[in-house]
């Protein structure tokens, strides 16, 4: 309703009614709505100082909204202000609650991009790797240093790489690390020589399937289910284990070659047969 009666109060070439009965509603209702249209109003009006003054209104009200801090600094990026959009941004990621900081983080890391400052991407990316070791922000750093056209940029990507494997080998998602080996290898596969591409062949896990035992909420036996887990070689503790599943494998080679051995002797029974006879 608030936005209808500003509407209606600017179809009658009313501004000054209108931009009094939205600062009314934000003071007695600050809804992100209100202060999405109050600012869209003052956007397509070319009030920029206004807009900057809303965006913090609304941003004492909502700090944990990404989206509006990202808004904010594309604003001040679109008028031409790096300093006050690089200063909108550290604000929104000191933030000690955020909606989505991954997105936050993101929009800031392109900026810079965008801004050409790729020692201040490096730096973004370092400071984001000591709040979070997701394996997606190491293979986003370690892409971001192919696309910077520096000097030796392919071996600051693999010792990118290299870092974020010793780092990921406590991590207990070990799909995760798998992710970031399989990305090394592409990588290796395009830009990496046949020394490289083995070197990184070598630290590829088994799969190998596992059972494990169900309980049911109240504590009651609910099975045996079957999962598939990794053992990377690198592992110290997993080398008695890949032992163990090298020598299963070569016992189940070594059956199958009996077994066609077997195979092979019954279906040729006249050859002895012609032999004798002769």
């Amino acid at each position: 309703m608030w936005l209808m009666y500003a509407q209606f109060e600017i179809r009658q070439k009313n501004l000054p009614f209108a931009r009094k009965a939205l600062g009314t509603s934000i003071g007695k209702s600050p809804k992100q709505k209100l202060f999405k249209g109050y600012i869209e109003l003052e956007l397509q009006l070319r009030e920029f100082d206004r807009c900057r003054k809303l965006y913090e209104k609304f941003l004492e009200f909502g700090p944990e909204n990404c989206t509006t801090w990202i808004k904010f600094a594309e604003l001040e990026t679109i008028l031409g202000d790096v300093e006050r959009a690089r200063a909108v941004y550290e604000l929104a990621i000191g933030q000690p609650r955020l909606d989505m900081p991954e997105v936050l983080w993101k929009s800031y890391i392109d900026f810079e991009i965008e801004q050409e400052e790729f020692d201040k991407t490096r730096n973004l990316y370092r400071r984001l790797l000591q709040r979070t070791q997701h394996v997606k922000v190491w293979i986003s750093f370690a892409q971001f240093e192919l696309t910077t056209g520096a000097e030796d940029t392919l071996g600051k990507c693999r010792q990118i790489y290299e870092e974020a494997n010793k780092t990921l080998r406590n991590c207990e998602e070990k799909e995760e690390r798998l992710m970031l080996l399989e990305s090394w290898r592409s990588f290796e596969q395009e830009f990496g020589s046949e020394s490289t591409q083995e070197r990184v062949a070598k630290l590829m896990p088994e799969r190998v399937k596992k059972r494990r035992k169900l309980q049911a909420e109240d504590g009651s036996d609910a099975g045996w289910e079957e999962y598939y887990d990794y053992i990377f070689p690198e592992d110290a503790a997993n080398q008695p284990n890949l032992k163990l599943l090298a020598m299963a494998k070569l016992w189940k080679k070594q059956q199958k070659d009996d077994d066609d051995d077997e195979e092979e002797e019954e279906q040729d029974p006249d050859k002895d047969i012609d032999e004798s006879t002769s």
